[in-house]
């Protein structure tokens, strides 16, 4: 199959985000599922097989990086070829790549690499379409998957409970500043700054930052908000 980086990754047509669900079979798997996903040609690709290669490169990436600084490490992912202009691998980039910086700080590799796996685990079962279908973003979630890691949060934890819910507030009011269409690019860019002022105010861990950051996949992007985006390349 041709890797199409934006709309349906066999064919390149448009997407359909339906109101009702069908019964289809997964374009790589061949599994069945019940989807409100798909492209004009009706092609259908699950989460796992969509986000399959991306999130590998991920962790690898992530594995090797020595970057303290998120939005830098993930404009660096964002343009290798396996991630797409929209995906569930948004879903694991957040977490990723702020456990990544963190863990790079505080001089803990061996716990990074078993907490970034813990992360691909939990983030993996944020579906595609999850912004507007369930009115949360799966890059704001990733955060808040990230501080109930390095927070060690269950269900019956107090402080780190709090934390990581307010991690995942606060990220969601950020994407929420901006109206639709959702862009995953956008959505994450504002989910890493918010979560880097979070470490700041919480966990004492300023990570280098960009004095402005500035969208280079505007031109992959049909509903994107343009002028309308602090992020858009004029």
């Amino acid at each position: 199959m041709t890797d199409h980086k934006n709309n349906c990754l066999i064919c390149g047509s448009e997407l359909i985000y339906a109101d009702n669900e069908e019964d289809l079979n997964c374009e790589i798997c061949g599994e069945a599922f019940h989807s409100k996903v798909y492209c004009e040609n009706k092609h259908f690709i699950c989460d796992h097989c969509h986000s399959a290669g991306a999130n590998e490169v991920i962790l690898k990436k992530c594995l090797q990086s020595k970057s303290l600084n998120p939005i830098q490490l993930a404009n660096e992912i964002m343009h290798l070829p396996q991630i797409h202009m929209h995906g569930p691998e948004h879903h694991y980039l957040a977490p990723a790549v702020l456990l990544t910086v963190y863990y790079n700080h505080l001089g803990h590799q061996d716990t990074k690499e078993a907490k970034l796996k813990e992360a691909l685990k939990r983030s993996s079962n944020v579906p595609g379409g999850a912004c507007g279908y369930w009115g949360t973003c799966g890059a704001a979630v990733g955060t808040g998957i990230f501080i109930s890691l390095i927070t060690n949060a269950n269900p019956v934890s107090e402080k780190s409970w709090q934390l990581s819910n307010m991690m995942t507030a606060a990220s969601l009011s950020a994407v929420a500043k901006h109206p639709g269409p959702r862009c995953c690019k956008r959505d994450t860019f504002e989910a890493l700054q918010t979560a880097s002022v979070f470490l700041n105010e919480h966990f004492n861990f300023k990570p280098e930052s960009n004095e402005s950051i500035t969208c280079k996949f505007s031109h992959l992007n049909k509903e994107c908000l343009g002028k309308k985006c602090p992020y858009f390349k004029n």
